[in-house]
């Protein structure tokens, strides 16, 4: 009887009402654009929303990308964090293949949603992109000689949505997890880099990035470098350990870094050995040219600026700078060569070592320095000391271990009756893994170029013996005094044996 009695209005009934209040609205909207201030608008519908989200149980954080002109590290994170990740409800992505990378990046589309789990938590994501008028933004630091700043047009965030009870979670476990989670998907992602100083910044050009990168695609690593078995095994074990230290170096109050010394003669792999480093680790490389740097200030703004998780390296150190103060006497013997027109670089020893192991290597973790020379004993022994040259690597010539490994990798082969005469030779010939190299790449049938290594290694052989005879027959005028010393690459020094050797 009461389901008779009860009359539920006409369609057309509830179209005219729905009408009517639409057109009230629009109404009372146009009224209070016209009569009300701005200011008093802008409360009354805040309040209006603060009403309606007191009955909501949905808490939305938002996460945009800049704060000013600095770059929002969890809204990159988010990206990062998101792009595999693929929601049923997820109907477009952005593909793109960014400059200078080898692979495929998937991101969310603009207003876009993507429902993540955790913990048993459902977490909404949504990218929002608004457009806004364009107006200039200043950097920091910015003023009015430096035009750091930038027109913006366009706002970006994420709106990450979930039940306001899981409030505490999100910030205090979900959050963090994101960036680490980042950190882990652009390691496997990471394309290797290697940096180089910028030209446009000797030159003196404000607002430019201090370093220029290409893609790092040397194709050394661990398993081809020509080296004794035992050494590449020891230095693998000490990156391993050093990348797995943090908290322990923490703990000790140490900055998180190692640094390596490379010395040997020229063609020994030293270049070789960096890069292997490098893909073993995962880690970009910045080349600094010491000779380009012309003051210490120069040289840390450098330094800072190079990435976390990366090897820094420092080719030829005897050469690039004025470590023993070389130049000193000539600079007081002819002052007018070392006029202030030219003075050449002012990069001091100190101001290096302020780095290696100062105030400022704290800027930074998880960074390998490496340095390489031909000439150990010519560095100053302040270098040398443990916690700036940890480990010390000699890098000598070739070994029949080297040898076997280089005709694995040129000629496929690791057994052949001529190798005994190959490693015989070797004990008396001195040649670095870079020219047997060159011999083994002559030829791909494996006869040619082990004869063609032979000829090569005998003819080394008289050269040394002729050259060690013309040493034997130079003597001293008598009465004159003079002693010759015969210099040695690599010789070790007192305080190289602080260092760990290898």
């Amino acid at each position: 009887m009461f389901l008779q009695k009860l009359q539920l209005p006409s369609t057309q009934t509830v179209i005219s009402v729905a009408a009517s209040a639409a057109a009230t609205s629009v109404l009372i909207r146009s009224l209070a654009n016209d009569y009300l201030p701005r200011e008093l608008r802008s409360y009354v519908l805040l309040k209006i929303r603060t009403l309606f989200a007191s009955f909501s149980s949905q808490l939305t954080l938002i996460i945009e990308e800049f704060e000013g002109l600095n770059h929002n590290l969890l809204f990159q994170a988010a990206r990062v964090y998101l792009r595999p990740t693929v929601s049923p409800n997820t109907r477009r992505f952005r593909v793109t293949m960014p400059v200078k990378e080898t692979k495929i990046s998937v991101t969310m589309e603009m207003n876009e949603e993507i429902v993540d789990s955790f913990d048993g938590v459902q977490l909404k994501w949504k990218l929002v992109s608004k457009q806004i008028p364009s107006k200039w933004v200043a950097g920091p630091g910015s003023d009015p000689y430096n035009y750091h700043t930038t027109l913006k047009s366009e706002l970006r965030y994420f709106e990450l949505s979930f039940h306001k009870k899981h409030k505490d979670m999100v910030l205090q476990t979900y959050l963090p997890y994101v960036l680490e989670k980042s950190k882990e998907v652009k390691e496997e992602k990471k394309t290797l880099k290697l940096f180089t100083m910028r030209h446009d910044r000797v030159m003196g050009r404000r607002g430019v990035d201090e370093w220029q990168s290409v893609n790092l695609d040397h194709p050394s690593t661990f398993e081809t470098l020509a080296m004794d078995m035992d050494v590449k095994a020891t230095i693998m074990e000490d990156l391993e350990l050093f990348v797995r230290r943090k908290e322990f170096y923490r703990k000790v109050g140490k900055a998180w870094k190692r640094g390596y010394l490379l010395f040997g003669p020229p063609g020994t792999g030293k270049s070789s050995l960096v890069a292997a480093m490098a893909n073993y680790l995962n880690f970009d490389i910045f080349d600094l040219e010491l000779t380009d740097v012309r003051r210490n200030s120069e040289l840390r703004k450098l330094l800072i600026s190079t990435a976390n998780r990366s090897i820094l390296v420092v080719e030829d150190i005897d050469c690039s700078i004025e470590l023993q103060n070389r130049l000193s006497a000539a600079r007081a013997a002819n002052p007018m060569m070392f006029n202030s027109s030219n003075q050449g670089p002012q990069v001091t020893l100190s101001g290096l070592l302020n780095f290696i192991d100062g105030l400022w290597s704290s800027c930074g973790d998880e960074r390998i320095i490496v340095f390489t020379t031909n000439h150990r004993d010519r560095l100053d022994p302040a270098l040398l000391r443990p916690g700036r040259m940890d480990v010390h690597i000699h890098l000598s010539y070739c070994t029949p271990c080297g040898f076997k490994m280089l005709a694995s990798n040129y000629l496929e082969i690791t057994e052949h009756p001529l190798f005994s005469d190959v490693e015989q030779l070797m004990e008396t010939a001195k040649v670095t893994p870079a020219e047997v190299g060159e011999q083994l790449l002559k030829n791909e049938e494996p006869d040619i170029a082990l004869r063609g290594l032979i000829e090569f290694l005998e003819r080394k052989k008289r050269e040394g013996d002729e050259t060690k005879a013309s040493k034997e027959e130079v003597v001293a005028p008598a009465g004159e005094g003079t002693q010759e010393v015969e210099g040695k690459g690599g010789e070790e020094t007192e305080e190289g044996q602080k260092s760990q050797e290898i």
